[in-house]
Order: structure tokens, then C-alpha cells, then sequence
């Protein structure tokens, strides 16, 4: 994990591969980054970036990951609002939501998403693959399917208080 003092985004570095292209003389290598920028507030983005050099691959990752930055609605600014499920590609993650405590269960590059958007308590399960960036976009997407009370109450014409109350179960 990186942090910058100037902008105050943590990065997270989730991971390198290098991939071979094979020429006439022999192999050329190169790599590709996968690199993860929150700002522990409610922000995060995800970015890939490929190069002949690793610090380089990593700087194209972190500018792409800043540039595709979302805003997901956090819960006391701890946890999610509600149970989702996020599907990309083969990738399928089960978000839900968890009681003051119980830390982050999750595994993989989930984690380090959770952390650089500032969740605390979080459980989550990945399914069908192990893919990271098929793990990571997945769970982007449980993200921007995910709804806070105030916007479903704003959606229905309806009290905040009619939305949350739990006498409506």
C-alpha cells in the first residue's frame, strides 16, 4: 500500500503479471499492473496499465484508476447499506453488510478495494472465478447496482423514516 500526502489517495498494488511476446531473436517481456486508488471516504477506481518496465506499468495503473474513480453510499461510513450481488464475465461476489466489528471478511483483491474505499465491516464471497480483474469488476458492479435509503425513499415520493422503519417488513 501507498500513500500520498499531497493528494491523499491510498493505493493499493493488487497485482503484476508479465506476459511474453516471442520474436525472431527470442522473447520480449513485458508487464501489466493492476492498481487500486481509494480515498478511505466513499471514492475508489481501478485501473490497468501494461509497459515494458514495472514502475511504469504501475504509474499508467494508478493514472487510469484515478481517472475511472466512483462514489459508492456507505452506511455510517462503515459498511454497505444492503446485501448485493455483482456479476461480471464468469465473476460473480456476494457483498453484505456486517455488524460494527466485524472487520473485513474477504479475500483477494476484495480486500484491498474494501480498504481503499474506508469499508470496516464487510463479509463477501467470491464465486466462479479468481480472476482478479474479473473479481474486481464484479464487485464494482455490486457498487453501482447498490442504493442508499435516501435515494430509494427519493425514487417511491416517500419519508426517509417509511423507508428504514422496520415495521414495514
Amino acid at each position: 500500500m501507498f500513500e500520498n500526502d499531497k493528494n491523499e489517495f491510498s493505493e493499493h498494488l493488487v497485482t503484476i503479471n508479465r506476459v511474453a511476446k516471442v520474436v525472431k531473436g527470442g522473447r520480449r517481456f513485458g508487464f501489466a499492473a493492476i492498481m487500486i486508488v481509494g480515498d478511505n471516504k466513499g471514492r475508489v477506481g481501478i485501473g490497468t496499465g501494461k509497459a515494458k518496465e514495472v514502475p511504469e506499468a504501475v504509474r499508467k495503473a494508478t493514472e487510469n484508476a484515478k481517472t475511472k474513480m466512483i462514489r459508492v453510499h456507505l452506511k455510517e461510513n462503515r459498511t454497505i447499506h444492503h446485501d448485493i450481488v455483482g456479476r461480471f464475465g464468469a465473476g460473480r461476489v456476494i457483498l453484505r453488510a456486517a455488524a460494527p466489528g466485524t472487520g473485513i471478511i474477504a479475500g483477494g483483491p476484495m480486500r484491498a478495494l474494501f480498504e481503499s474505499l474506508g469499508i470496516k465491516d464487510v463479509v463477501a464471497k467470491s464465486t466462479g472465478t479468481s480472476n482478479p480483474h474479473n473479481m474486481l469488476k464484479a464487485t464494482l458492479n455490486a457498487f453501482k447496482i447498490s442504493e442508499s435509503p435516501k435515494s430509494v425513499a427519493a425514487k417511491r415520493s416517500k419519508k426517509l423514516n417509511d423507508i428504514t422503519s422496520s415495521k414495514n417488513i
